[in-house]
């Protein structure tokens, strides 16, 4: 496979966007759930989180400083709100 005339190697290869829809729960739902998500995926993932829980702008961030996440995003999308967490190498201790 090639794109831009380039073979593509694994290392090139995006990994697919893993988006969470959380629309139409509310807090604290759509932390837990985020958290539950993250504590499954690899060192360095990204997560796009979809909600409409008014709470979440809120919510969401201070779940980030609290567990170590990055907030990389947080945009107004529609009728909700878009954030999108990273999640560090190497998580802190607790």
């Amino acid at each position: 496979m090639e794109i831009l005339g380039r073979p593509v190697t694994p290392e090139l290869t995006p990994e697919p966007e893993d988006i969470l829809d959380l629309k139409g729960l509310k807090c604290p739902l759509p932390v837990l759930k985020s958290r539950k998500h993250l504590s499954r995926m690899a060192a360095g993932s990204q997560l796009t989180i979809e909600t409409t829980d008014p709470l979440a702008i809120i919510d969401i961030p201070h779940f980030c400083r609290e567990d170590g996440y990055t907030l990389l995003s947080s945009e107004a999308s529609g009728s909700g709100h878009r954030f999108v967490i990273g999640k560090p190498d190497q998580m802190p201790n607790r």
